[in-house]
């Protein structure tokens, strides 16, 4: 099973954008292949996006997932992992917490299947950090909770060839199960200092790379599932997202992004480890601003390339959108999808 987290630290990159349009996108192209959408950030848009938008009723068919028995959600699959945190019981059935996200938004591709995500998550992470933290004689117990959502794959491997997860804009508990779940992170970044940051932040905080003190290397999640002889997923790509449709080589934002790109071949040549590829530009990839094309989108819950240009009801007033706006957006995200 191919699997993908999209994450970082830093929040508003437009992260769960990227996510849901390429995880549409590699549905639609790879019809043949079945997949897993998992929403492990607590906001939930994700799932919302995959369930029908703002004006499709997203918000409510994610609650009536959130109502069934068991809950058809991370958090409802959590719940009975608190009772048996270090194992996961025989009878237990992951499919019972999954759904079918075309069965609420025709638009999306019947290859998708969603593990949605939940409010209740950040409610259950104070006993799920503690239950990692506490110490049992010849048992690894965070390790045991990390794998919480690798225990859910591990019985469903069979039924799906591909992962998509989207992760909280954090480094919590939960965030580190959804990381420990896969093999490659796609980190989009934006044209901004913070961003600049973030990667460095992210870089440290999954590989250990440049930590300030061997102090925290010997606790830091590479380190402690290198321990256990455990692969510690690699970045992917960096979608550079958000782009202004006018930047010069001489502006401040093609500045910061030359510095994110300096980043992180100085890290590749130093621990090339570190990341999927061999090239700084086959790890990044430019994703101009969707601007209303987006709005539309994802007020509707559609993927890009369900959308024609035109006019659109929005609340409150109506969206125009442009051909040569909507064609840079599914060609930029044909271009993220082309590299997964």
């Amino acid at each position: 099973m191919k699997k993908y987290a999209f994450w970082n630290n830093k929040g508003g990159t437009g992260k769960t954008s990227l996510a849901f349009q390429a995880l549409t996108m590699y549905a639609e192209n790879n019809e043949n292949e079945k997949i897993l959408a998992v929403d492990l950030c607590p906001q939930a848009n994700f799932s919302e996006l995959l369930l029908g938008g703002l004006l499709g009723d997203g918000s409510t068919n994610l609650l009536r997932l959130q109502q069934e028995s068991p809950r058809k959600s991370i958090g409802g699959y959590f719940q009975q992992r608190l009772p048996s945190p270090y194992s996961m019981p025989a009878n237990m059935d992951p499919s019972a917490f999954v759904s079918v996200p075309s069965r609420y938004n025709d638009r999306i591709p019947n290859n998708i299947k969603l593990l949605a995500g939940d409010a209740l998550v950040e409610l259950q992470a104070n006993s799920i950090s503690t239950l990692a933290n506490t110490q049992i004689p010849g048992t690894n117990t965070w390790l045991s909770v990390i794998d919480w959502l690798n225990d859910f794959l591990e019985k469903l491997s069979t039924q799906f060839d591909c992962l998509f997860v989207d992760t909280n804009p954090s480094f919590s508990i939960y965030t580190q199960i959804a990381l420990a779940a896969v093999d490659l992170i796609v980190l989009p970044v934006m044209a901004d200092d913070s961003s600049r940051r973030a990667v460095q932040n992210a870089l440290a905080l999954v590989q250990g790379i440049n930590l300030p003190s061997k102090i925290y290397k010997q606790h830091n999640f590479d380190s402690r599932l290198r321990e256990a002889d455990r692969q510690v997923p690699r970045f992917h790509l960096f979608p550079k997202n958000r782009l202004t449709q006018y930047m010069g080589p001489a502006s401040a934002y093609h500045s910061v992004l030359t510095s994110i790109d300096e980043i992180i071949a100085t890290v590749l040549d130093e621990n090339p480890e570190v990341f999927s590829f061999t090239n700084v530009p086959d790890g990044i990839v430019d994703i101009r601003d969707f601007q209303t094309t987006g709005v539309v989108a994802f007020a509707k819950g559609l993927p890009f390339t369900q959308l024609k240009p035109g006019k659109y009801p929005m609340p409150g007033r109506e969206t125009q959108i442009a051909a040569n706006y909507l064609q840079n957006c599914v060609n930029a995200m044909n271009k993220l999808v082309k590299k997964i």
